[in-house]
């Protein structure tokens, strides 16, 4: 009876300590994921500047390619999404936890590539003819010298950006069209119609380069109207116009069209596939 009192205590208290330690825990069916979470932060609180990939817009810059953003650590991007940047458009997110503000620092990390395996599950020489055929992706938009060039130059597009971030960006829809290619029309004093993107625009004068690549530079003042069109050149039907192969094929050909390891580290501007 003293040998069963001995050896029962510890065994209580270590079930009572189990029971305790398990009952805290939150069950695992109500933890949200973070990349669920911090996908909803970024959305909710950065994609209306930066844009939903983090590739900037008119109103923010891009932070998933900007070197400088890309090489500050974890706790300096926490910091500046808690405390903002005095002086600019950047707010400060006061009210977010340590866990929200871990998720969405993960969630940018993955727009970064960072995070997210760069293996891509197509064949890069079928991505080819579908980027050149079946998805016209050509006649906007530049590899290596070939190509379109009404959308940005895709020959780095690739070298730091994931198979998954490719995939989002091209079947997207609806998309936010970035500055410099916004659609207008401007009529002219002769009645003529001229349709293309704002390349430049101020208070006086826009420029307008139509889509056999003329620029027009035109004086306000002199036009009978001028008006800006809704939507992005590039189709948004794409999820049901190509295959799920020959989309993963598509992502493979961008992926490796140049070599990452020899692709410039040069920013972008705003640049999108769109």
């Amino acid at each position: 009876m003293r040998l069963i009192r001995r050896l029962s205590f510890p065994i209580l208290y270590l079930c009572a300590f189990l029971g305790s330690s398990i009952g805290q825990q939150k069950p695992l069916s109500v933890q949200k994921p973070a990349s669920s979470e911090g996908r909803s932060a970024f959305n909710s609180a950065c994609a209306g500047c930066h844009g939903l990939d983090g590739r900037g817009s008119d109103k923010a810059f891009n932070i998933a390619e900007n070197p400088k953003v890309r090489n500050l650590s974890d706790v300096e991007l926490s910091s500046v999404i808690s405390k903002g940047v005095p002086g600019t458009g950047m707010p400060a997110f006061r009210t977010f936890n340590e866990r929200k503000l871990r998720a969405l620092v993960g969630y940018l990390r993955s727009l970064q590539g960072k995070n997210e395996a760069r293996a891509a599950h197509g064949d890069a020489a079928r991505g080819k003819a579908v980027f050149f055929g079946k998805g016209n992706c050509s006649s906007c938009h530049t590899i290596s010298g070939q190509g379109g060039f009404l959308g940005p130059d895709l020959t780095d597009y690739g070298a730091t950006t994931s198979a998954d971030g490719i995939r989002e960006a091209v079947v997207r829809s609806p998309r936010v069209v970035t500055h410099g290619y916004r659609m207008a029309v401007a009529t002219t004093a002769n009645g003529d119609r001229l349709e293309g993107l704002v390349r430049n625009e101020d208070n006086f004068s826009i420029q307008l380069q139509t889509k056999e690549g003329s620029f027009h530079l035109l004086q306000k003042a002199e036009l009978k109207g001028l008006e800006a069109l809704d939507g992005s050149l590039m189709p948004a039907n794409y999820r049901s116009q190509l295959t799920d192969a020959e989309l993963n094929d598509l992502v493979s050909y961008l992926m490796k069209t140049p070599d990452p390891t020899k692709a410039s580290t040069l920013p972008r501007k705003k640049d999108d596939v769109e």
